[in-house]
């Protein structure tokens, strides 16, 4: 889940399909009352919408070239 740059998570619908998976998954653990494991989900899931729809494409990739400053 730490490569949020791969080619594949590029359209929106397919991180929202990942992160609802996770927080579906989430529910059904908790109806079927293992709460240990919906946790787990539900953890999977916010890091998830942490990852793939808050952070996803707000950080800059590092200029190859460093410091752009004029060095005489």
């Amino acid at each position: 889940m730490r490569d949020r740059d791969h080619p594949f998570l590029r359209p929106l619908w397919r991180r929202v399909a990942l992160v609802a998976v996770c927080f579906v998954w989430a529910g059904l653990e908790f109806l079927g009352g293992s709460p240990m494991w919906g946790m787990i989900a539900l953890a999977m899931g916010g890091y998830g919408a942490w990852q793939y729809l808050y952070l996803y494409g707000s950080e800059k990739p590092d200029d190859p070239g460093g410091d752009t400053a004029d060095r005489s």
